[in-house]
């Protein structure tokens, strides 16, 4: 494995991730009025201030965690398409494991549900095509 890549595709990655969800959850009104539905449920603008360093913290954590699984998984190919498939899986897991979970688990609707799906599968399709795009192995 070639570390120093592994590092560089979590950057990038993690560049992607929120730059993408920026974008879309700062810019698309239906995604904020969306959330504001909620309040009980989810943080005030404020408050997500308050703790994002420790968000983005275990976010690019949770993205060099992804990078190396991607370095141990990689069998050559163009890193794009390897990254895009790569980052599909991780959007289908996280859509199943999180979104449809918290929709389960918490009072709110399927509205949200189904932006949160879209976004997040994109968000982790592009973060992938950066991880798959960046890494080489040695």
């Amino acid at each position: 494995m070639n570390y120093t890549r592994i590092l560089l595709a979590a950057v990038g990655g993690f560049f992607a991730y929120f730059i993408l969800g920026g974008l879309a959850f700062g810019v698309v009104p239906s995604l904020k009025t969306e959330f504001r539905k909620y309040p009980a449920v989810y943080r005030s603008q404020e408050g997500i201030k308050a703790v994002m360093p420790a968000g983005m913290v275990a976010m690019f954590v949770g993205i060099l965690a992804l990078a190396v699984i991607y370095a141990l998984l990689y069998q050559g190919g163009a890193g794009l398409v390897e990254g895009a498939r790569f980052g599909a899986l991780i959007g289908l897991f996280a859509i199943c494991a999180f979104v449809i979970h918290n929709y389960v688990n918490l009072n709110i609707g399927i509205n949200l549900t189904i932006q949160q799906a879209v976004v997040y599968f994109l968000e982790w399709v592009v973060t992938g095509m950066a991880i798959g795009l960046i890494y080489r192995p040695r």
